[in-house]
């Protein structure tokens, strides 16, 4: 069984993201952060082939889709047709969805029942690999409380 791991940029502020998401802007209005992974992705090839090297991927809804409420079923996430993850992919939630299957590997499944739940299911996918928490923080912190005891909440929309 592979560790969980989690990449994440956070600014001096404490953010790595902000509150006003749009489909514009995908972590928020004026954040930057990430724009390296865009801009420059020729130069960070190996940095990019690092945070999306995992066997399987945990994330939240917010990271998936800036919908919020049921879902819009013609929204296939950011990323186009071929996703960078290129393995099964689970989403918290609070709306069902059947799972999503796009091009180079990568299947969205979509869990209603919790972090702890995404995280199993994720393990259980990875086999020996790694599984990476993409993101975001609701997420993050939902998964590290359930590590360190707690019910581990969070992350899904």
């Amino acid at each position: 069984m592979g560790n969980v791991t989690c990449d994440v940029a956070v600014s001096v502020d404490g953010y790595s993201s902000r509150p006003d998401q749009t489909l514009e802007h995908p972590f928020g209005a004026g954040v930057d952060l990430h724009r390296w992974m865009v801009e420059t992705a020729d130069e960070n090839a190996a940095e990019i082939a690092a945070i999306v090297d995992a066997g399987a991927f945990v994330m939240g809804r917010n990271m998936f889709t800036p919908g919020r409420g049921e879902w819009d079923p013609d929204w296939q996430g950011w990323w186009g047709p071929e996703p960078p993850y290129h393995a099964p992919v689970f989403v918290l939630t609070h709306h069902p969805r059947e799972p999503l299957v796009l091009e180079g590997g990568t299947t969205f499944f979509f869990v209603t029942d919790g972090v702890a739940s995404a995280v199993a299911q994720a393990r259980e996918a990875a086999g020996d690999r790694d599984v990476a928490i993409a993101g975001g923080a609701a997420t993050r912190v939902g998964y590290a409380a359930g590590a360190a005891g707690g019910e581990g909440g969070g992350g899904g929309g």
